[in-house]
């Protein structure tokens, strides 16, 4: 029989990941009933007519009562005003987490307004797709992906590791780590690639008419992925960049600072510099493949 790890779970929002958080859990047996809020009609009505919980709410405070676990899934800009909203609501003994792609600006929102009496272990599960919405959760989301817990050092050990045990149930593979630690991660592995891929198909849409509508006819393989990626959710991705601000800052510094290097070794045709650097990074593919992260298949494994 499934382990359940919570007897009421509560999830403050219902796009992507909150869906899948739904399903999950009750495909994992992980919770018991499961209560979800948002504030907009048309995505409370819909969620209830995918039948993601037990209970629907339109006031978050409403939702989390009786909850022993709360995971607010709204953009990371919304988490201050969530946090402060659920608080007097919140039971005694709840793990109350997120799952926003930066965790310092999201900690410093939220703890204030918590209590003293639950358990804060922010989280930030890093799995997703280009689709938002409700209709876009699927339950194997986070199935051998990485949830990164970032829980203060004064956090009780035994609510951590019953959080991370929820995770696992929905196949995924659990770490702990600083928030800062996290945000500097992050910043190289997922905010600037999104940067960078919002910057190459903005630029390819402020070309000439008849240069944009080649561009888009004869798109490569290369530029067609930076437009799935390009597709992601606006509001989320302009709320993790102005709340990572410094650690993205840094790392697009040390992007510019290589990017110019390759300048250079283009300019003057230096050839060795430029097979070093690829035979480097073709490495770092197979290493990604090597440990579970991405498949071999030809054209990333897309069903044809």
């Amino acid at each position: 029989m499934a382990e359940r790890f919570f007897e009421r779970l509560a999830l403050v929002g219902i796009g992507l990941i909150g869906s899948s958080i739904a399903l999950a859990a009750r495909r994992s047996g992980a919770v018991g009933t499961i209560a979800i809020a948002t504030r907009t009609p048309t995505t409370l009505a819909r969620a209830e007519e995918l039948g993601l919980g037990d209970a629907y709410f339109a006031d978050p405070a409403e939702a989390v009562k009786g909850a022993d676990c709360v995971i607010v899934c709204t953009p990371v800009g919304a988490c201050g005003l969530v946090a402060e909203a659920i608080a007097p609501a919140l039971e005694r003994g709840a793990v109350v987490s997120d799952v926003g792609s930066v965790k310092a600006a999201v900690i410093r929102a939220m703890a204030p307004h918590l209590p003293e009496h639950i358990h804060f272990v922010p989280g930030h599960p890093i799995a997703g797709t280009e689709h938002s919405g409700p209709d876009a959760g699927f339950a194997e989301l986070f199935r051998n992906r990485w949830t990164i817990l970032t829980p203060a050092e004064t956090a009780d050990p035994a609510a951590v590791e019953r959080f991370a045990g929820f995770w696992r149930s929905f196949g995924a593979h659990v770490d702990t780590m600083s928030a800062e630690h996290h945000d500097l991660v992050l910043a190289i592995t997922s905010h600037l690639p999104h940067l960078i891929a919002y910057n190459i198909v903005g630029t390819a849409a402020d070309l000439e008419s008849g240069i944009r509508s080649e561009v888009l006819k004869y798109s490569a393989s290369g530029f067609r992925d930076f437009t799935r990626i390009a597709a992601s959710d606006p509001t989320m991705w302009r709320d993790v960049f102005l709340n990572n601000r410094e650690a993205v800052l840094e790392m697009l510094g040390r992007f510019n600072e290589d990017l110019s290097r390759l300048q250079r070794a283009i300019r003057y045709g230096d050839g060795e510099t430029l097979y070093d650097l690829f035979s480097r990074t073709r490495a770092i593919r197979r290493s990604i493949i090597e440990i579970g992260q991405d498949t071999a298949a030809p054209d990333f494994g897309r069903p044809h």
